[in-house]
């Protein structure tokens, strides 16, 4: 079972990958240093440390799928 307190939902717009807000922060349309195939290794079973632009935030991702990012950090309060 994926534990729903680590993940955060991501959206690909023309080629370039966004969250809604970041989960530190709370800014709004965060633009991350991720390129859509980047995203297909972490599936695969790359890790990835991923900085937030807006704040210099740190996580470290082990999975995604289509809709949501997998960290190894809580990002949600249960």
């Amino acid at each position: 079972m994926i534990p729903f307190h680590k993940t955060w939902p991501y959206d690909i717009v023309m080629g370039d990958v966004y969250v809604q807000y970041c989960p530190f922060c709370d800014h709004e349309n965060v633009l991350l240093p991720l390129k859509p195939k980047e995203l297909e290794l972490i599936h695969e079973g790359m890790k990835k440390l991923l900085v937030f632009p807006c704040c210099h935030n740190r996580i470290t991702l082990v999975d995604c799928d289509n809709d949501y990012l997998l960290s190894d950090t809580t990002l949600r309060q249960q």
